[in-house]
């Protein structure tokens, strides 16, 4: 039963603010937004007309606190300073479900275990912060979630929304598996194992058993709080910073590539065990993908808009001119070409891996393959033959 939430909550925290304003189509339909915003013990019965629960179930009853009805809302509290829900375990959120335990925090909001009445399961509930720009956010991932679910009936790839609902001025996701767009934000903590089973192997420096494979390879993408529509305005910062696409950077826009980039990233990242790019800075990320992938097209770098022409000097780029720390330049200089990096850590397969890499990789979006075509690069389909 954990293998159906765990692996989805663990990190559907860490999304972003969105940079733009709220759209028409972000507004939740009218069936929804007749759930409304409702407060104290009188949404207790509210959602329970709304949700179908089930009044007769009583698993985990034990973890009510002393003289709370099963179904009753807790008591009214106020929000933290950061507008976090305030909540205690064994408590109800809403009449459906129940607080078992709290499984992680971030940006966003929190994210908690809790029993499902209704579908008699254990569910990630994802509770945004009561803060506008949060909840708008909110309500733009949920549109995306709802609409992806039509076309993955399997819930094979993405995490799914099954429900949401707006609680004491919470929007709150209850999600399960499930997905696929631009989702923006393409990075490891945002892919996990479907499963955490795993078996361990010997260490062959002492012998050991201290290494732990996991037993499925499984996986599935979380947080789509950040995902667009291919329709949207694309002008804005996406990614975050390690896997940020060039044209990104240089202000250029940015469409589907920029997931493909951030794969290319992640895959080196897998290989190495180090993110390929560790930098918080514009000017030296560029100067890192110049050591490591080969100059970037002038072409590419005299198009950078009015906020990144900063980083371009005659035709290319201007570093290390005007970079001013000593540390900056030891950090790009240090960084081995592609090739060499994969070299260290693939002793088989290293010359196909290193090609799709460089197709993940390339610099003009245009260039760089799309995801089917990468399914079919041979890196993949060798060992399916």
């Amino acid at each position: 039963m954990a293998t159906k939430y765990a692996a989805a909550a663990a990190d559907l925290v860490t999304g972003r603010p969105r940079k733009r304003a709220r759209l028409g189509w972000d507004v939740a339909s009218a069936a929804e937004a007749q759930i409304g915003t409702f407060c104290g013990q009188e949404v207790g019965d509210v959602a329970s007309l709304l949700l179908s629960a089930n009044p007769s179930d009583h698993t985990c009853s034990s973890l009510l606190p002393k003289g709370v009805a099963r179904n009753a809302s807790p008591p009214w509290r106020e929000d933290d300073k950061d507008g976090h829900y305030v909540f205690a375990v064994g408590e109800n959120l809403a009449s459906r479900y129940k607080i078992y335990r709290k499984m992680g925090e971030g940006t966003f909001g929190q994210v908690l275990e809790c029993w499902d009445r209704e579908s008699k399961e254990m569910v990630a509930i994802k509770i945004v912060r009561s803060v506008k720009k949060y909840s708008d956010a909110a309500m733009i991932e949920i549109d995306v979630l709802q609409k992806l679910a039509k076309n993955d009936a399997a819930g094979k790839h993405c995490v799914q929304i099954r429900n949401w609902f707006d609680y004491r001025s919470h929007i709150c996701i209850v999600i399960m598996h499930r997905l696929q767009l631009i989702h923006t934000d393409l990075k490891p903590e945002n892919i996990l194992l479907v499963s955490s089973d795993y078996v361990k192997l010997p260490d062959p420096k002492d012998g050991s058993f201290s290494r732990k494979l996991p037993k499925s390879s499984a996986i599935k993408l979380i947080d789509f709080g950040s995902a667009a529509y291919h329709h949207q305005d694309r002008s804005y910062i996406v990614s975050t910073r390690h896997y940020r696409a060039p044209e990104v950077i240089l202000g250029h826009g940015w469409s589907y590539p920029c997931d493909i980039w951030s794969v290319g990233c992640i895959l080196v990242e897998l290989c190495s065990g180090e993110t390929l790019f560790q930098t918080h800075d514009n000017l030296e990320h560029l100067a890192m993908m110049d050591r490591v992938l080969g100059p970037l097209p002038r072409h590419m770098l005299e198009r950078a808009d009015q906020h990144a022409e900063k980083y371009v000097r005659k035709g290319g780029l201007n570093w290390p001119q005007a970079i001013t720390t000593v540390e900056s330049v030891r950090a790009v200089l240090k960084l081995p070409r592609l090739q060499n990096l994969v070299m260290q850590h693939v002793d088989h397969s290293a010359g196909d891996f290193i090609d799709l890499l460089k197709r993940l990789l390339a610099y003009e979006p245009s260039g760089r393959l799309t995801a089917q075509e990468a399914l079919g690069h041979v890196f993949f389909t060798r060992y399916r033959q």
